[in-house]
């Protein structure tokens, strides 16, 4: 496996797929920016921190949603096209997820 962690290759994603994630990863920056504004705003600690946990899941529920997707159709593709190295590309994704 090489060193880089983006790939040179595409994925082409329907419009609905491509909305869906964008509205994710909206809903994540908007809490994000909450997170800021509670900290400009000397809001007590727990607070912020029970706001970072929540965005912790959405950030692991983003990224196992394209997990999902990507098992089910770059790997099924790659391995229906015998490039059985997207096995040890899969391996790796694992590892960063534990």
């Amino acid at each position: 496996m090489k060193d880089c962690c983006c790939s040179h290759r595409t994925k082409e994603r329907t419009q609905e797929e491509k909305n869906a994630l964008t509205a994710r990863i909206n809903r994540i920056a908007g809490q994000m920016n909450g997170v800021k504004n509670m900290i400009e705003n000397d809001r007590y600690c727990a607070d912020i921190l029970i706001q970072l946990a929540a965005i912790d899941k959405s950030v692991k529920s983003l990224a196992g949603v394209l997990l999902e997707r990507h098992l089910h159709s770059c790997l099924v593709e790659d391995i229906q096209n015998g490039k059985s190295e997207s096995v040890d590309e899969i391996i790796e994704l694992f590892k960063r997820f534990q």
